[in-house]
């Protein structure tokens, strides 16, 4: 990301002037206050939103330059939770988790396969006939995790991963966003958790008003 700027219509910049390299594999936290551009920064990273100016690089490719008709092959390398979760309310937690695996078009036996890996990672083993609107905040949040962990992308981008979970559901879910980190994947973790922060030991970047302070 090199001397990145966004602004919203009739709005102050959410992110002013940013420049900054993630190496392969880092493993990253932004923190900063509420409206500091951390959402900002991870939409702009997925092109869910695109820059006023500046050049932003993911895996290798130049967003600027990635034509809209490429962009599924661009999302489908980086998982992505979500805030809102984005849920689909019509399908059991195991048909939202298989409904990734199955837009890419993996053979149902990998797809069954995968999907009970994650599962079992996040807890949620015993749920998986379960409807969202049946869950709690905290299991929903924890489907919107294995969700993006289930294709094995090599980024992973995650807006306040943990923050409808208690103290120990938390800590099995940033202790499973390490062991990804360890086999190689690069992770973005938005957070107001300074525990967590300070748990991990990881690199973290401090937004305030859409700028870099530390």
């Amino acid at each position: 990301m090199f001397r990145v700027f966004k602004r919203f219509k009739h709005h102050s910049l959410a992110l002013d002037d940013i420049t900054i390299e993630v190496q392969n594999g880092e493993f990253i936290f932004l923190t900063g206050p509420s409206g500091a551009g951390k959402t900002t920064f991870l939409k702009l990273l997925f092109v869910e939103e695109i820059p006023t100016t500046g050049h932003i690089i993911v895996l290798g490719r130049n967003l600027s330059r990635v034509k809209e008709s490429n962009l599924h092959l661009l999302r489908r390398q980086v998982g992505v939770v979500f805030q809102d979760f984005r849920l689909l309310k019509n399908h059991t937690v195991f048909q939202n988790i298989d409904f990734v695996l199955r837009v890419y078009g993996h053979p149902p036996k990998i797809r069954k396969k995968r999907t009970w890996e994650v599962l079992k990672m996040v807890g949620l083993e015993k749920r998986l006939d379960a409807f969202p609107m049946e869950l709690s905040g905290g299991e929903q949040q924890r489907i919107a995790i294995a969700r993006a962990l289930v294709n094995n992308p090599p980024l992973i981008l995650a807006d306040e991963p943990t923050g409808n979970l208690d103290q120990k559901r938390e800590e099995e879910i940033m202790d499973i966003f390490g062991r990804i980190n360890q086999n190689g994947t690069t992770l973005i973790v938005a957070t107001h958790n300074q525990s967590i922060i300070s748990r991990m030991g990881k690199r973290t970047i401090c937004l305030d008003n859409g700028r870099i302070i530390h």
